[in-house]
């Protein structure tokens, strides 16, 4: 894939800071302090990169270890890692044991647990400082530098010089939408990068949908269980839409400060209240992640809360419509841009027996053809690779290249909140405004509260 650009532009991602989660679910943590990349420019306005930089084929693991383990946050390629673990075992004759938690099932306390067992699976996830600092305090850290990956990445998860994650992927999210409704209702996508323009446009659907045959504008859910896609996914709208990429952290230091910007909070929240209002309220308020991907891929909704994660379950019920993202645009200023980044990294763990076996599992996954067609065609992903030429198909991924590939892209801030207090926290004050069970004064209210009482950092 030709992200070059977008690479450099990630570079200087901060560390994000939820532990072992599958799309924002959190453990505790303990103090640490790691180094961002060197600071770059975001990308201009290429959707080529050269690839100039091949690592090397990796295709026999190391004699030893014959069986190792993966635990994986992303429940939504599980089956297509498990594809590829097959096809890695045939070759190598290494068999590696996928386990796959998220969605619904937290992977925090799995993994947790699978640890506090005695067991030590050979590659498990982070999402950023907090996790890699249990990572690293309890000793399951090992130095990758040397593996033949790192010059093909700029998103590498360091601590000071030292290369300690694979970066999973490359995703990112805005306001998904079905194209052929969007048109049919006469609404063109770019009106809407206002809070008046969404309001208007959602107004215009809403009063179409018989004609459109759906259910409601929105698919959406903040209820018990998705707290994830409010609480960290949507707070990261009050904390970096319409900053500049590489100069995004003023929200996230305020808040780790203990303050907010009550301006700008409230028209978050009003622009949250629009996205309940106009959703199918079982979904909203006790729907699953199942059912907030079937609303929108039955076509019953116009827009969905989700990111280009969801491309392998799309492609799981054979939806082929096109697909868009526009911004989740609260301001009254024009937005012009999604969010981007490297949302969670493999880490080798050094306490368990296979660790030769695990860094050649990831090499492969890299260098070779069947590894980067998991990775590309059977996962749906944006490989964080700048060799790998190949070009997503699923409708999301393609949505989301068009924005990196000129640049316009948010920050990720989500996961520098300490653990739990996105989804623990902030998580259940949007149920509340969902069910209506408050307004959105209350809504600014409860959250200032929160904030006030906000814990320390454990990556500060």
């Amino acid at each position: 894939m030709k992200l070059k650009k977008l690479m450099l532009a990630l570079a200087t991602t901060t560390m994000l800071a939820a532990t072992f989660a599958g799309c924002g679910n959190s453990a505790s943590s303990n103090t640490t302090t790691t180094q961002a990349p060197a600071t770059t420019q975001a990308p201009a306005t290429t959707t080529q990169a050269p690839a100039t930089t091949q690592a090397p084929a990796t295709t026999q693991a190391p004699a030893g270890v014959k069986e190792i383990t993966l635990v994986s946050n992303k429940i939504e390629i599980d089956q297509a890692l498990k594809d590829y673990a097959a096809i890695y075992e045939q070759k190598t004759g290494v068999k590696v044991n996928v386990k796959s938690y998220g969605g619904e099932t937290p992977y925090a306390p799995a993994l947790t647990a699978m640890l506090n067992s005695g067991t030590e699976p050979e590659i498990f996830v982070i999402e950023g400082t907090s996790g890699y600092t249990d990572a690293k305090n309890a000793g399951r850290v090992t130095d990758l530098s040397d593996q033949p990956w790192v010059s093909d990445t700029d998103v590498a998860y360091k601590d000071g010089s030292k290369v300690v994650g694979f970066p999973v992927s490359i995703e990112g999210w805005g306001l998904g939408y079905n194209k052929a409704l969007l048109d049919k209702a006469g609404v063109d996508p770019a009106t809407m990068d206002t809070f008046s323009g969404m309001k208007a446009a959602f107004e215009k659907i809403d009063s179409q949908k018989a004609a459109l045959g759906i259910d409601a504008v929105v698919s959406m859910v903040a209820g018990s269980g998705m707290t994830w896609v409010t609480g960290l996914h949507g707070v990261n709208d009050y904390l970096s839409l319409g900053l500049p990429y590489n100069d995004s952290s003023k929200y996230i230091d305020m808040m780790l400060n203990k303050q907010v910007d009550t301006d700008r909070l409230t028209a978050f929240a009003n622009y949250y209240n629009l996205l309940f209002q106009y959703s199918n309220k079982n979904t909203l308020t006790a729907g699953t992640y199942d059912t907030q991907i079937g609303d929108f891929a039955n076509q019953k909704t116009v827009f969905i809360h989700q990111g280009n994660w969801i491309d392998p379950n799309l492609k799981e019920l054979g939806i082929n419509f096109d697909m868009g993202y526009v911004p989740h645009a609260f301001l009254d200023t024009p937005t012009d841009g999604i969010f981007a980044g490297a949302p969670s990294w493999y880490i080798v763990n050094a306490k368990a027996p296979g660790v030769n076996e695990a860094k050649a599992f990831l090499a492969a996954m890299v260098s070779t053809p069947e590894g980067q067609d998991y990775m590309v065609n059977k996962a749906g992903m944006l490989p964080a690779f700048k060799s790998i030429t190949l070009q997503p198909t699923g409708p999301l991924s393609k949505a989301l290249l068009a924005w990196t590939s000129t640049g316009k892209i948010y920050a990720w801030h989500q996961n520098d909140m300490p653990n739990g207090f996105g989804m623990n926290t902030l998580g259940p004050i949007f149920g509340q405004l969902a069910s209506g069970q408050i307004d959105v004064p209350k809504f600014v209210q409860l959250f200032t509260d929160a904030v006030a009482n906000i814990a320390p950092n454990p990556g500060t």
